[in-house]
């Protein structure tokens, strides 16, 4: 029977076809092979190449492998790894992250299998997959809290903060860019599936109830044997282990796509260092085409398709035509992954990082409380704050001056120039850049630079309560950092407190990061589910404002936020504070003595800096 091949490269009609159920990824033609021992079991046997409920089963179990694994522990691990061939060292990076003993011959083996993954047939590739059966990756936790790996750590568990150099706990690096309905990209990283199957002491193995133990075996570390991080190699000793042929075949394909999407992100990244990261997924994206079948009859875009025909997306060309790019997937099928499989190709770029900078790539938020003059900045670092912000509210209201005017300029001036001065890294809330003149904004930005400023906030949000235009708003940060580009620019968005344009929040994120912005912004936001969902589309740190009775601290943590500032609260708390305090004493009610005393405010005075908090790149 005769099937039709339609293509679509408008970004509506992929999208949507993407979003399809009746649009399953195409497994390769191949005769049957051995269970646990071919390529073509493989194939049959991941999420890569299934659609619906074994597809869903599939998925499921990288997603929960997946939600251990840390993305800013893999950042840091894998930008200590050595150079090598960039294929080789994805792969060996993300086996040792899962705990599979002799990760560089995983590494080998890996890239042997990719060769065929997609089509074709090779015994040499038939009896790599049974070797990485033979070696399942052991039960290790890389979750939050977890902030640095090295070589010989075999186990990195929520809240641990530091584990011996050289540890060689990284993390998955998802590279599946085929998303879309039953599409079996998944994140990388997916190993083990039975989670119930821990390592309680050394040798120590669980079977799940109900389950056998057969087929698979495990490399846990047994008494008298060399751990997966001491000898890399030692044949390593089987022991039963409770892993379905499935989760075999999730961590493999995982490691294969790793070696295909996120090699390929980093080589062209590599090959573009000027461009963002989100602009490299956007503009040259590592797979450009994705082949559908249709697995029943369906319409995209007015067109007929009947089942068996093919569908053949042009992710590059639909690209082009958003500024939210269909990479590493769309909603609602967001590649479980992405945050690994980035964080992982941006560990491997070593692209250089400011201190302040820095601290968004912690294993925990940045909490960044908002000062409005020296003192108040002062006062915050001696507490340990990592890092100040400015309020544009305080700073406007000690003025006299409105706030969102435009009217604040030389205030801002002149209170970074007093905070550069200081012990601390700061980073000055500029409104729009107190103009509409790109050259101008981008003169104050390099102004704040000089001034010390570690970074800059800039809003698209105007007095009247529209938005500016987006493309203005991108050409603003664009100029900046041609200027600074060392100054941090946190692009905000105001879709949340301007009427009638929350759908335009992910557009203008996903172009004011490709424009250069190192973070995003978005006052007013407090849905969870939102939060996370606009995560799992951004390149760059997520920053929202704190409110009291939204998400805690430890809530936003646990949906990806990287930085959490206080906006004007501590001012207005400071003012009603005053206020408290002067009223109960007229009125001869008791007043609270917690007060800092004179001698230890006049000490703020004096914090002055020997040395640059900014550091260098």
């Amino acid at each position: 029977m005769t099937h039709t091949t339609h293509e679509f490269d408008r970004f509506e009609d992929v999208r949507a076809a993407l979003a399809d159920p009746a649009l399953v990824p195409e497994r390769p033609a191949a005769a049957d092979g051995p269970p646990g021992a071919s390529v073509a079991w493989l194939r049959a046997t991941v999420a890569r190449f299934s659609h619906g409920e074994p597809h869903r089963r599939r998925r499921a179990l990288v997603e929960a492998e997946l939600a251990r694994l840390a993305p800013e522990s893999l950042r840091q691990a894998a930008a200590v790894v050595p150079g090598e061939d960039i294929r080789f060292t994805v792969v060996r990076t993300l086996a040792a992250a899962l705990g599979m003993p002799r990760p560089a011959a995983v590494a080998e083996a890996v890239i042997a299998v990719a060769g065929v993954y997609f089509g074709g047939e090779d015994a040499a590739a038939d009896e790599a997959v049974a070797r990485l059966v033979r070696w399942p990756a052991a039960p290790t936790e890389v979750g939050p809290g977890s902030t640095e790996v090295g070589p010989g750590s075999t186990q990195v568990g929520p809240g641990s903060t530091q584990v011996g150099p050289g540890s060689t706990q990284v993390g998955p690096g998802c590279t599946s860019t085929e998303v879309g309905p039953d599409s079996t990209e998944v994140g990388p990283g997916c190993t083990s599936a039975e989670p119930v199957s821990t390592q309680d002491g050394p040798g120590s193995t669980q079977v799940a109830p109900g389950r056998p133990s057969h087929e698979l075996v495990s490399t846990q570390v047994v008494p008298g044997t060399p751990s997966a991080g001491s000898d890399p190699t030692a044949e390593p000793v089987p022991v039963p282990f409770d892993a379905a042929p499935e989760s075999a075949a999730g961590r493999i394909g995982l490691l294969v796509q790793a070696c295909e999407a996120t090699a390929a992100l980093v080589e062209t990244a590599a090959g573009n260092e000027r461009l963002p990261l989100s602009r490299v997924l956007r503009e040259l994206p590592p797979v450009r085409t994705m082949r559908r079948v249709a697995a029943g009859g369906t319409r995209v875009a007015g067109r007929e398709i009947a089942e068996g025909d093919v569908v053949l997306l042009d992710l590059a060309a639909a690209n082009r035509a958003h500024p939210v790019p269909l990479t590493f997937g769309a909603p609602p099928r967001i590649c479980p992954g992405r945050a690994h499989a980035l964080a992982l190709a941006d560990g491997l770029l070593r692209r250089p990082l400011t201190p302040f900078a820095r601290l968004h790539r912690r294993a925990h938020p940045l909490l960044l409380p908002n000062a409005w003059d020296y003192a108040s900045a002062a006062a915050l670092a001696e507490q340990g704050f990592a890092a100040v912000g400015t309020t544009s509210l305080g700073v406007a209201a000690s003025a006299g001056l409105p706030d969102g005017a435009a009217a604040t300029a030389e205030a801002t001036m002149s209170l970074a120039r007093r905070l550069g001065r200081g012990r601390f890294l700061f980073t000055v809330d500029a409104e729009g850049g107190f103009s509409d003149d790109v050259a101008e904004v981008a003169a104050l930005a390099r102004a704040l630079y000089e001034a010390g400023a570690a970074g800059i906030n800039l809003e698209d949000g105007r007095p009247d309560g529209t938005l500016a235009p987006m493309e203005l708003h991108a050409a603003k940060i664009a100029a900046v950092k041609q200027v600074a580009p060392a100054l941090f620019v946190n692009a905000r968005t105001d879709t949340h407190w301007a009427s009638s344009h929350e759908d335009e929040t992910a557009t203008r994120l996903a172009l004011y990061e490709q424009s250069g912005a190192d973070g995003v912004f978005v006052p007013g936001l407090s849905d969870p589910a939102a939060i996370a969902e606009l995560i799992s589309a951004l390149v760059v740190p997520l920053n929202i404002l704190y409110a009291p009775g939204g998400p805690t601290l430890a809530e936003l943590a646990s949906l990806g936020v990287r930085r959490v500032s206080l906006g004007s609260l501590l001012y207005r708390r400071a003012l009603a504070a005053a206020v408290t305090a002067a009223t109960d004493i007229r009125d001869g009610r008791p007043t609270d003595p917690a007060a800092p005393s004179y001698a230890e405010v006049q000490a703020l005075a004096y914090a002055r800096q020997d040395r640059d908090p900014r550091g260098g790149a």
